[in-house]
């Protein structure tokens, strides 16, 4: 026993060393910038989402979410950028003025709410009758 938590306090010594050294996760890289997307009505992750960040108005960068419904900018430059969201069947969500800052990563939950029976209407010559 007295083994085990030797070991484990050497290697707890190890990794705290290694962070003040720069090694590993936080190395001076910019975290990152994710999170999930749901469906607003059922809570179930959303598959395929694309997202896209956009820098002023420029691109930066479209990703697309998992089966978990999850995703990741990981290499997104300083900035105050747009992320759009959009999915077929859902509305497309927006969230602006995010700034992304050097060594500081945030996670972005979005619900997206699908289109409901009503939300589409059909073209006037539907019921022209033609």
């Amino acid at each position: 026993m007295r083994q085990k938590l030797f070991l484990l306090g050497f290697c707890l010594l190890g990794f705290v060393a290694a962070r003040a050294n720069g090694i590993g996760p936080g190395n001076g890289k910019k975290e990152g910038v994710g999170g999930l997307v749901v469906d607003a009505e059922t809570r179930k992750p959303l598959k395929d989402v694309s997202i896209t960040a956009y820098n002023v108005t420029k691109k930066e960068k479209v990703v697309l979410t998992d089966e978990d419904g999850a995703f990741s900018f990981d290499d997104l430059k300083p900035g105050t950028y747009k992320f759009v969201f959009e999915k077929a069947g859902f509305r497309k969500a927006t969230r602006e003025k995010l700034v992304v800052k050097t060594d500081e990563g945030f996670q972005m939950d979005i619900e997206m709410t699908g289109y409901g029976d009503f939300d589409i209407m059909p073209s006037p010559g539907h019921f022209s009758g033609m």
